[in-house]
């Protein structure tokens, strides 16, 4: 079965200073995300440093991750990497695992052509097939657009391919990637109720790995409420370590012991924990 409704883009729980899997902490914040109301989480994403661990560490993770998920949670598995070999041994994995989705991102640094994007993402959904895949689509972290004709392509081309997640901003870079026949999951979550408005099926969102009970009622209730919430938040992280203040508001709700990050991103200044811990 396909995802569906609030998906968080969940942490990935690291120790002694960032340099291991904290392994005993993915059970907790699987835990945490269920009960919080979401529908599953993306391992490995943005918000899970995926980019910055290593291809063995990222199978580990999804394996924790995966063992722990009960019944009906959702566990999908961003499987993008710089190189396709990685990629697809990642993308292999996870179907190997159990995971219930594949997505990947276009790898950063060479801003490939139509042609190579193609057959990167061909062979990453045949690695997985038949599990669900995604594209996974983010101008600022690949550094370019993943085209629509490359998407209309590959629709023909892989079978599996059942949507994609999309964190562009503003709406405008949205808008296309709303394909007909395919399932659109909104990154950004100020944009997740205009997303579903016009058709989208939900939200892959890294508060949710803090934040879960407001990004499943934003997705679920479609709450204004939820909507004005996720806007201050996003506000007042705006020049925050994105991905430390979420593991320092886990840490502060007692779900994973250890806040670090994987250099070279850096953990929060003195002054950025007293903001981030008002949010709260």
């Amino acid at each position: 079965m396909a995802l569906h409704g609030a998906i968080a883009a969940a942490a990935t729980p690291l120790k002694d200073g960032g340099s291991r899997l904290d392994e005993e902490a993915f059970a907790p914040l699987v835990a945490f995300l269920a009960e919080g109301g979401v529908d599953g989480l993306l391992t490995c994403g943005t918000t899970g440093e995926g980019i910055n661990l290593s291809v063995a560490e990222r199978r580990r993770a999804t394996e924790l991750f995966v063992a722990a998920r009960p019944d009906g949670f959702k566990i999908a598995v961003h499987a993008g990497a710089q190189t396709t070999h990685d990629t697809v041994a990642l993308a292999g994995h996870a179907m190997e695992t159990g995971a219930d989705a594949v997505a990947v991102i276009a790898p950063p640094y060479y801003p490939l052509d139509e042609q190579e994007l193609l057959a990167h993402f061909r062979a990453a959904a045949s690695a997985c097939a038949p599990v669900p895949f995604y594209v996974y689509e983010f101008i600022g972290r690949s550094g370019y657009a993943v085209p629509i004709p490359v998407i209309e392509r590959l629709r023909t081309e892989a079978p599996n391919l059942r949507g994609l997640k999309v964190s562009d901003t503003p709406w405008s870079a949205v808008e296309p990637y709303l394909l007909a026949g395919l399932d659109v999951f909104v990154g950004l979550e100020p944009l997740v109720l205009e997303g579903m408005e016009a058709g989208g099926a939900g939200a892959v969102s890294g508060l949710g790995t803090a934040f879960p009970e407001t990004v499943a009622s934003l997705v679920h209730d479609r709450s204004g409420a939820a909507h004005d919430r996720v806007v201050s938040l996003r506000e007042a992280l705006q020049g925050i370590p994105f991905i430390s203040g979420m593991k320092h508001l886990l840490a502060r709700r007692g779900i994973i012991a250890d806040p670090s990050v994987r250099a070279p991103l850096r953990g929060l200044t003195d002054a950025e924990r007293g903001i981030v811990g008002t949010l709260l």
